[in-house]
């Protein structure tokens, strides 16, 4: 079996910052320090070898119970780990401030304990941490308990049950709202844009369900934005970009007015500039997409939006939009001088990035690459798509990587190689639970251009090809292909002997 990676992972996500705090906080421990020989050996690695490391400690009796030795280090790091970040995050303060009132209140020490109680609700109702703010009314229905027992009848119980019911109803509305984002999320995530029955029916359940379709229905800020956020996506899934642009600018002026609830939602924030970007792209508004995008690099500056995540999730959004504009503009010299730059990054994220943004970078890349003509590094990067397949994720992507495939070959005149990749594409296809008929389409028309007998004959192909499917793509589900290739362009391309960079800039 092959050994984990998880302690050679971790070691390895650290900033030199938390290692020197690993460092300090071990040496301030008493005993065998061998965790620290095997962090040392572990760290200086570029990829993990443990049968390396089991050599270079054959001499040393820890050796032999290796397999305990580096569990007890990876639960030493996490340790650090939590009191280097202890401070970070107003939900790992409110941990704190309640092991405090637990402890205080344990003691008897109820005056002491009441201090922080109070201090710790502010916080906790501040920042809308509704969870925390139920545990804390726990505590103060017990303080008041102990009031009582001395007399004392400054609060109103009633009061405290009140608020107790009122923090519980903000708790139920806010999970149903994040079960109803998960669902759309997962239509996003799995498939991409709505192209089968049954996701077209969920997204019009969740659009047509109360607390997305009701008013004033969100009982918190954190509610309200994962309501329109929500919103935002049901409509992006029915093709009505403008609407959805206007919902996810409402998340952003609610969470920038809340500065401290922005904060805590550092990631959703980020992801709704995303959102607004990919919006502003499909209305042409490129230079308030770039300008936005601009907002979202400033906005990785800040404290609260420094963490690993977070960043390299700026990293593969600002580019992809990068990416993207060069790719409807036809500017593909200026893509290709970013090229190098993103595959410098990803090589400098890895093991960070998500399987679906390493996807995502290796079509547009792919697609760079076909607009400035260089059609075998088109084909390296699309391949490298093809090779990576998963049956979860992204088959949106998945599935026109397959058709821009069979495009690219077409450039290179692999004719012959083209008649067995049509066949083992509309089987790729046909297996999908999706309707398919543009797909179907293009592939036809794909085997009739190499099997076309004159320079005449392709022309008179590509003019039926961009008419016909022109005719399929009038309804928002089926305009979706265009987004990952502009097969129409693409074809008058060749009905007017151009590049197909020339035609893309011409119909701007």
């Amino acid at each position: 079996m092959k050994p984990s990676t998880e302690l050679f992972d971790l070691i390895k996500s650290l900033s030199k910052s938390e290692k020197r705090f690993f460092k300090l906080s071990s040496s301030l421990q008493t005993g065998d320090k061998n965790y620290l020989k095997i962090f040392d050996a572990i760290d200086k690695q570029v990829e993990y070898d443990e049968g390396a490391i089991k050599h270079q400690f054959r001499k040393e009796k820890f050796i032999k119970h290796f397999p305990s030795e580096k569990n007890h280090l990876y639960k030493l790091i996490l340790k650090s780990l939590r009191a280097y970040h202890a401070d970070n995050s107003v939900s790992s303060l409110l941990k704190q401030e309640i092991k405090n009132i637990e402890i205080l209140f344990e003691k008897a020490l109820f005056k002491e304990c009441n201090k922080f109680l109070m201090r710790a609700k502010k916080q906790a109702i501040e920042h809308e941490k509704f969870y925390y703010l139920f545990e804390l009314i726990s505590w103060e229905k017990k303080l008041l308990e102990e009031a009582l027992e001395d007399g004392e009848f400054t609060k109103d119980l009633d009061t405290l049950i009140k608020e107790e019911q009122e923090v519980i109803s903000k708790l139920r509305n806010l999970a149903a709202y994040h079960v109803l984002y998960s669902k759309i999320n997962y239509v996003f995530r799995s498939g991409g844009f709505v192209r089968n029955e049954e996701d077209k029916k969920l997204v019009e359940e969740i659009t047509n369900h109360p607390l997305i379709k009701g008013k004033n229905t969100a009982l918190s800020q954190r509610a309200a934005t994962i309501c329109y956020y929500t919103q935002g996506f049901c409509k992006m899934a029915n093709g009505d970009y403008e609407t959805a642009l206007e919902k996810f600018y409402k998340v952003k002026t609610i969470l920038d007015s809340n500065p401290l609830v922005k904060e805590d939602l550092a990631k959703r924030y980020i992801r709704t500039l995303n959102n607004i970007i990919f919006c502003l792209i499909d209305q042409r508004k490129y230079a308030e997409a770039r300008d936005m995008a601009e907002v979202m690099r400033e906005t990785g500056k800040e404290k609260a939006f420094k963490s690993t995540d977070v960043l390299v999730t700026i990293f593969k959004d600002t580019n992809i939009a990068e990416l993207q504009i060069c790719h409807l503009t036809g500017d593909f010299d200026k893509g290709l001088s970013l090229v190098e730059d993103i595959v410098e990054g990803m090589e400098e994220n890895e093991g960070k990035l998500h399987k679906e943004q390493i996807v995502s970078f290796y079509y547009h890349i792919a697609y760079i690459y076909f607009g400035a003509g260089k059609y075998n590094k088109a084909l390296f990067w699309i391949n490298k798509v093809l090779n990576d397949n998963e049956n979860t994720l992204r088959q949106d992507i998945y599935s026109y990587a397959r058709l821009f495939n069979l495009v690219i070959h077409y450039e290179l005149g692999n004719h012959d190689l083209l008649e067995y990749i049509t066949k083992s594409t509309l089987r790729y296809l046909s297996k999908r639970q999706r309707d398919y008929h543009l797909e179907k389409v293009i592939i036809e028309y794909i085997r009739k251009f190499i099997r076309a007998a004159s320079i005449i004959d392709k022309k008179e192909l590509f003019t039926a090809f961009s008419e016909e499917v022109g005719e399929l793509i009038q309804g928002p589900e089926e305009k979706v292909v265009l987004k990952y290739f502009d097969f129409i362009k693409w074809a008058d391309s060749k009905i007017e002997n151009a590049s197909f960079a020339e035609t893309v800039k011409k119909a701007i």
